[in-house]
């Protein structure tokens, strides 16, 4: 099966399948993105569980949630790879434990999946922007070597 690739965004917005699609024959790789910025979004496109959104389950940004993203995006697509990211850019939206510039970024590559958090400085499109690097670096990381 050949390589595709499939993004799953909230707080980025589409912005890593915007840098993914400028890249000359990237229709010969990228499959979809989904941008899943509301709860309800998550769970309809990308079948996240209620419970890990719900007000006391993990939340929207978190672990559980950006893993399932990806899940979603690969179930739910052509995609082989997936990359999905939740968090909150600013200037509001933070809650205890959850300042702004939390991030989790989620990876997958056929059964392998990984998930880290990030806690980025700056404004709104600081936030955004680094997102978006750290979420085409992690993508490099996953894929094993030759692809």
């Amino acid at each position: 099966m050949e390589l595709m690739m499939a993004t799953a965004e909230s707080c980025t917005g589409g912005g890593i399948a915007q840098h993914l699609t400028a890249l000359a024959g990237s229709s010969n790789w990228f499959d979809t993105g989904f941008v899943t910025y509301s709860n309800a979004a998550k769970q309809r496109l990308l079948q996240v569980p209620g419970e890990i959104l719900a007000q006391d389950g993990p939340g929207a940004v978190s672990e559980e949630t950006v893993m399932a993203m990806t899940a979603g995006a690969i179930a739910n697509s052509q995609a082989r790879l997936a990359v999905a990211v939740s968090g909150i850019a600013g200037p509001d939206g933070a809650t205890p434990g959850k300042p702004v510039g939390t991030v989790w970024i989620a990876w997958q590559y056929d059964d392998r999946a990984l998930a880290e958090r990030f806690q980025f400085d700056g404004d709104r499109e600081a936030v955004r922007n680094a997102t978006v690097l750290e979420a085409l670096r992690g993508c490099l990381k996953i894929l094993p070597a030759g692809h």
